[in-house]
């Protein structure tokens, strides 16, 4: 974060990716060289022959300042955060003189505060981005906010998405191991990232598959959430299959089960280990509509209930592939599937 006198401007940065140059540039930094050499600040009169060894400070002379002081607080073992051991900050002056040594010596007393603040904002921001990750952006939230007794659960109405990749099994198997995750990490980013996009919440990672829900105040829209999403994950699948072919990479397609039901939406698991998931008979159901997918020969299964829940205008793009029996349920279901326009029938 920086901030500057003109303006009371203040930006932020956030993670980037660490290219050789970008890296070489935090080499030459005065923050670096605190790091490796231990020292508690570092202070360079600018125009004097030091503050040439690092170019932000040839920078920042042009710029007009005239004085330069970098610190860094380091915390005790017990108070590191990951890899954040020690918070470092830097301050100019513009005075024609730099700074004065009362100036100098405020400062240095303002700074462990100051750097106990931003480690207090970072765990914030580190906790939120964890839960996040690790169980969904609304489920994350709802934890965040408290919701972590077991047996803590909202009954809702959603449409439910469970997706897996075909012939994952045969990949394992003829495939160099090395390859596996990134084939993995490939297809997850592709349609995870056209999940969020249209609204719908990632629950679950299950190997290769893939459990969300979309959720809203009309079943229709919730519905249709989930075909947009269908419809961008099968474009960038598409794409990224393309990609990994012309690298001599192999690739794969994604099967689909599209569903409605009513789920409970929250915690299940023991005292000490709980998981924020979605469970009931409709997640079981969505599970076994996909599994038909390889012997029915689409790549895309809805089921009937989806069907009666859709718009109209949604419900005109779906064909019907007749009534399958599904494991562990009591009745035969009807299925669709997406018509020819939106190319949903299996090659090969």
């Amino acid at each position: 974060m920086a901030s500057r006198r003109s303006g009371g401007e203040v930006v932020e940065y956030g993670r980037t990716t660490e290219s050789d140059a970008v890296a070489d540039k935090g080499h030459q930094s005065p923050f670096h060289s605190l790091e490796q050499t231990g020292e508690p600040r570092l202070r360079r009169k600018l125009g004097d022959d030091r503050s040439a060894e690092f170019p932000i400070l040839s920078e920042l002379q042009t710029q007009g300042h005239t004085d330069y002081l970098a610190c860094a607080h380091r915390f005790a073992g017990d108070g590191v955060i990951g890899e954040m051991d020690y918070i470092c900050s830097s301050w100019t002056s513009d005075a024609p003189a730099g700074f004065s040594d009362d100036q100098i010596e405020t400062l240095c007393r303002l700074i462990p505060p100051l750097a106990l603040a931003a480690k207090c904002a970072s765990l914030t921001r580190i906790a939120a981005t964890l839960v996040e990750t690790y169980l969904g952006r609304d489920a994350g939230q709802r934890v965040l906010e408290g919701r972590i007794s077991r047996g803590v659960a909202d009954r809702i109405g959603a449409v439910l998405w469970f997706s897996d990749l075909r012939d994952f099994t045969r990949i394992t198997d003829t495939t160099a191991p090395e390859q596996i995750i990134p084939l993995l990490n490939d297809y997850a980013e592709a349609v995870i990232s056209a999940i969020h996009e249209a609204g719908g919440e990632v629950l679950k990672l299950i190997g290769d598959g893939i459990l969300a829900i979309f959720t809203a105040d009309i079943a229709g829209d919730a519905c249709r959430r989930a075909l947009d999403a269908e419809a961008r994950a099968r474009k960038r699948v598409d794409a990224l299959s393309q990609r990994r072919r012309r690298q001599g990479l192999p690739t794969t397609s994604a099967y689909l089960s599209l569903h409605v039901g009513d789920v409970f939406y929250g915690n299940i698991g023991s005292s000490d280990r709980l998981d924020f998931t979605v469970v009931g008979p409709a997640v079981n159901e969505a599970s076994r509509i996909a599994s038909l997918c390889r012997s029915i020969k689409r790549n895309v299964l809805i089921s009937s209930a989806f069907a009666a829940s859709a718009f109209e205008e949604d419900r005109l793009r779906l064909v019907s592939v007749g009534r399958h029996e599904l494991r562990g349920v009591a009745h035969p279901q009807e299925l669709f599937t997406l018509g020819p326009d939106d190319r949903a029938v299996l090659s090969g």
